[in-house]
């Protein structure tokens, strides 16, 4: 138990202290510590064999850039960077504004459902605050809306993106797990859904308080609504495409993910948004996005390989074993502990850091895997608005220079209540495989 806690200092201090970027960090301590266990000592360095360890490592690499059903990653990222090059984060808003901003808080309405329909191809729920803060934030200021409620709005909105399916975040988790990718998505639906209802009762809420918050816009007759709609009748096709393929078997995630690249490769085309310079662009930062998120899985693999070998699931088994508590209240303390975390690190490094922690044990106490992977990232979803961190917060700051951050942070409580009523229906509605 002693190495693992060592192993576990020594990876917080290179994160926080030395700010090494968290894929080298749980490379470096998960292949020193799996040395560690093999007989490494500072005595004996020199003469040590290092074939165990370097054997190890090796095999995660190769196995991971090797794996088919990883393939879905670059995939789905391709897609969320052309549609996000076709402008479609203005049709979704002109389509939600169309249809709820003539009602009180309704273009803060607006822009929750916008949010989880961009995210829903976009899959990034930085992207997705990012891209929206500057189409929602105008119109909401020239209705004049208070900047709490329509930051926080766009940042709440935001993190819907890694949920609503195809979610890259998902698909990390279910390597991690080795949990089905379909199931997650199929699972990630309606926790996704309910979390858009539950933004716009907040909404509703902050509006009832004060009404000055969120003043009715200009009503929008029938015709202009179904003129509207027309904008994003292709995007719609193609999620529907994706995600009712995947649901009914028809193709894999892999699959499903080539036909929705292509896809929107098309829709893009057609909208006369792409050229040769933003086809490089966007190339390029799929790639780029893929080698990032490649390089954490890896880290994160082997520094399971570590704790796995130490014996951390087993202790962390017999440790709860011999509390003698409900299964429940173990998954409550672990989601405090998600919770805690989350307002010190980053959504993904915090769910490579636990995850292979917590699954073993979880899956031994008879949960069910796709189960607890929404209740992960439900939590990390709270973990982005969160204070003093919250990465959605974060970004919002950053675009729009005249917005607080405590504003912001201020804005989103209503919000951060609605998801933890959402993640407590979750936590107590079936998790027993």
């Amino acid at each position: 138990m002693s190495v693992v806690l060592i192993g576990f200092a020594v990876l917080l201090f290179l994160i926080i202290v030395v700010r090494m970027p968290i894929a080298f960090a749980m490379g470096l301590v998960g292949f020193f510590g799996f040395a560690f266990l093999q007989g490494l000592e500072l005595s004996n360095i020199a003469n040590f064999r290092w074939t165990g360890a370097l054997s190890m490592a090796s095999n995660r690499v190769i196995d991971t850039v090797q794996e088919y059903s990883l393939s879905v990653i670059p995939l789905f990222i391709l897609m969320g960077n052309l549609v996000t090059r076709s402008g479609l984060s203005h049709e979704l808003y002109a389509v939600s504004n169309a249809f709820l901003g003539h009602r009180k808080g309704g273009l803060s309405m607006a822009t929750v459902v916008a949010c989880g329909g961009f995210s829903a191809i976009c899959g990034s729920s930085l992207a997705t605050s990012a891209t929206m803060s500057k189409v929602a934030m105008p119109p909401m200021r020239k209705y004049g809306y208070s900047d709490a409620l329509a930051t926080a709005s766009i940042a709440a909105g935001g993190t819907l993106g890694i949920l609503i399916p195809p979610s890259v975040i998902l698909v990390i988790y279910g390597l991690l797990t080795e949990s089905s990718i379909r199931e997650l998505f199929a699972a990630g639906f309606i926790p996704g859904i309910l979390g858009i209802l539950l933004y716009l009762v907040a909404v509703r809420y902050v509006v009832w308080r004060d009404p000055s918050a969120g003043p009715a816009g200009e009503k929008t007759e029938w015709p202009e609504r179904l003129q509207a709609m027309k904008g994003v009748w292709g995007v719609l096709v193609l999620f529907t495409v994706v995600m009712g393929g995947i649901y009914l078997g028809i193709f894999t995630p892999t699959e499903a993910a080539g036909i929705g690249a292509g896809g929107a490769f098309l829709i893009t085309l057609f909208r006369g948004r792409l050229t040769l310079r933003n086809l490089f662009e966007t190339l390029t930062d799929t790639a780029r996005t893929s080698a990032m998120l490649f390089a954490v899985v890896i880290g994160a693999l082997i520094f399971s390989d570590f704790i796995n070998r130490a014996g951390l699931p087993d202790m962390l088994l017999e440790f709860v074993t011999a509390l003698d508590v409900a299964p429940i209240v173990v998954i409550l303390a672990i989601l405090g502990i998600y919770i805690v975390l989350g307002m010190v690190f980053e959504s993904l490094s915090m769910m490579l850091l636990t995850v292979p922690v917590f699954y073993p044990l979880v899956a031994s106490m008879g949960f069910d895997l796709v189960w607890f992977g929404i209740v992960v990232v439900v939590v990390t979803e709270i973990s982005l608005i969160t204070p003093p961190v919250g990465m959605n917060v974060f970004v919002l700051s950053a675009v729009l220079r005249d917005v607080k951050t405590g504003t912001i942070f201020k804005g989103v409580t209503p919000f951060w209540c609605a998801d933890i009523v959402r993640l407590a229906l979750i936590v107590f509605i079936a998790p027993i495989a």
